[in-house]
C-alpha cells in the first residue's frame, strides 16, 4: 500500500459513511416523532379525564339534578363533554326506596380526523320513589 492511501478514507468509503448515518438519523427523527405524538395523546387524555371527572363531582357535590336525559355541554379547550342520567331497573324496589341512576361523564375530541372519548360511569342514589 501506498502512503497516501493509508492517510485517509477513500472517496466510497466516505459516501458510505455518510449513507449509514443518514439513515441512523432518519430513524431516529422518526422514533422522536413518534415519541412526541404519543405525548401529545397522553396529555390530551389526562385532560380529557380530569374533565370528566370534574363533571361528575358536579354530580357528587348535587349541583346537578339526577332527572333521566342528556345534559350537553360546552366546549373547553378543544373538549366537548355531556352528562348522561340514566333510570336503572326497579325490579325489586319497593315505594320510598331511592331511585339508582347510572350516570356517565362522556367527553369527546377530534385527533387526526379521528373522534377520540373517555366515558367514565358511577351510580348515584336519586330521590325516592313514589
Amino acid at each position: 500500500m501506498s502512503r497516501a492511501r493509508e492517510r485517509g478514507f477513500s472517496l466510497l468509503e466516505a459516501v458510505v459513511a455518510f449513507a449509514i448515518l443518514a439513515l441512523a438519523l432518519g430513524v431516529l427523527l422518526e422514533i422522536f416523532s413518534r415519541a412526541s405524538l404519543a405525548s401529545q395523546r397522553a396529555a390530551m387524555l389526562a385532560r380529557a379525564s380530569a374533565l370528566a371527572e370534574s363533571r361528575l363531582a358536579l354530580v357528587e357535590g348535587g349541583a346537578v339534578d339526577l332527572v333521566p336525559g342528556v345534559i350537553e355541554g360546552g366546549e373547553t379547550a378543544g373538549l366537548r363533554w355531556s352528562l348522561a342520567v340514566i333510570p336503572l331497573a326497579r325490579a325489586g324496589l319497593a315505594a320510598g326506596d331511592p331511585q339508582p341512576y347510572r350516570v356517565e361523564a362522556r367527553v369527546r375530541w377530534d385527533e387526526a380526523g379521528r373522534e377520540r372519548r373517555v366515558v367514565l360511569p358511577t351510580q348515584r342514589l336519586g330521590a325516592p320513589l313514589p
